[in-house]
């Protein structure tokens, strides 16, 4: 893939474009190899591979320039806007909605937020696609000054995008480096996208994490759900579950799969992943707000399951839970990872459990990130 952005300087996040994507691949298998070495991983499959180009679902765009001429992508190192409107990663329907968005930005008066003056309203634009591509459209807003703007053109906006299915009005008042806050008004009917995958559809809510490249997604539930169907697991906890995508592709509407707890500190992702179980109509899922290790420590927690599946943030799981999974009896962990330097810290913590299988999945082409998932078993240590 090429990219007249990276080409001119003008954005350089993607650290690996340009270089041919077999090569990419190859690189992040080798690494994620590299790493988990030590813990002598008996079956590599094959590392899926994504498409180069159009694989985000959501885009995270800030929002520069003047109201009558914004600017949809990022800031310069000065802080002046630098539009990104063609950018290749993002979805094809993300390139046909920010022209759209460009010019609504004008209609409805949106003042672009300057960072060095801490002046104006609109920070960022978070634009989300389904598989069936329906938008969900969220303007993070300095405060609610322009909520009533928004109201009052939005039918404008969805004449233009009928596929726009959600838009909303975030409020972050904070000058800080994030992306949102925690104040989200729905302007729409609808409240959630809904994302189909495989035979599992899943109800985002707007603050809930979803995987960036839907295909590849689609892919590594399935195969987990494959690797699992093969345990058997009468039991299961997902942790860190965020809209439950593991836990739905486990679950069967006869209640022949294996009753599943979903853990999530997100209150907004553990209410997506209530809707989707109550509309699949599983009563053997459960999903709770909470923090993965206190509930995996806590005397609430019961009985330890037969499998845990872990799919944490860039830290891992750190000391603790991979502690608890060390002395439990959990018989099987299935470990989803984007960042294998800190999966390969924590399987050194649960000597115990020994990798069967791995399966790099490309969630990130054009950049150096990729998901790793590895299948690990309870193994009696020898003593010597």
């Amino acid at each position: 893939m090429d990219c007249a952005y990276f080409d001119a300087g003008r954005c350089t996040s993607c650290a690996l474009m340009g270089r041919p994507y077999p090569e990419q691949l190859a690189g992040k298998q080798a690494h994620a190899e590299a790493l988990l070495a030590p813990f002598d991983v008996p079956v590599w499959m094959p590392a899926v591979a994504s498409r180069e180009d159009g694989y985000r679902n959501k885009a995270k765009m800030v929002v520069g320039g003047t109201v009558d001429a914004p600017t949809i992508g990022i800031l310069d190192a000065d802080g002046h806007g630098v539009d990104l409107e063609a950018c290749g990663i993002c979805s094809p329907g993300h390139r046909a909605a920010f022209p759209v968005l460009a010019r609504f930005i004008t209609l409805a008066g949106l003042t672009p937020y300057d960072v060095r003056r801490r002046t104006g309203e609109l920070k960022h634009l978070i634009v989300t696609e389904s598989p069936d591509g329906e938008l969900m459209i969220r303007f993070v807003l300095r405060s609610t000054e322009p909520v009533p703007r928004l109201r009052k053109h939005l039918p404008t906006l969805l004449a233009e995008l009928p596929h726009a299915r959600v838009v909303t009005a975030n409020v972050l008042p904070e000058h800080k480096a994030v992306l949102e806050g925690e104040h989200e008004i729905v302007l729409t009917e609808a409240a959630t996208l809904p994302m189909r995958l495989n035979d599992v559809t899943m109800h985002l809510r707007p603050q809930s994490f979803f995987q960036t490249n839907t295909e590849i997604a689609a892919a590594l539930y399935a195969e987990a759900r494959d690797w699992i169907r093969d345990l058997a697991p009468d039991t299961a906890w997902d942790l860190y579950s965020g809209v439950g995508g593991f836990a739905l592709h486990l679950a069967d509407a006869d209640g022949a799969g294996p009753e599943v707890t979903g853990i999530e500190t997100s209150v907004e992702a553990v209410a997506s992943a209530e809707l989707s179980r109550s509309d699949a109509a599983l009563s053997h899922l459960r999903f709770a707000s909470g923090d993965a290790t206190a509930f995996a420590l806590g005397a609430a927690a019961g009985e330890a399951p037969d499998l845990v599946i872990v799919n944490p943030p860039r830290r891992g799981i750190g000391a603790e839970l991979a502690g608890w999974l060390e002395a439990s009896e959990v018989s099987h962990v299935l470990y989803s990872s984007c960042n294998a330097a800190s999966l390969a810290k924590d399987l050194a913590a649960m000597p115990s459990l020994k990798p069967v299988r791995a399966r790099v999945f490309d969630m990130f082409p054009q950049t150096t990130h990729f998901e790793v998932m590895v299948l690990l078993e309870r193994r009696t240590l020898s003593v010597e």
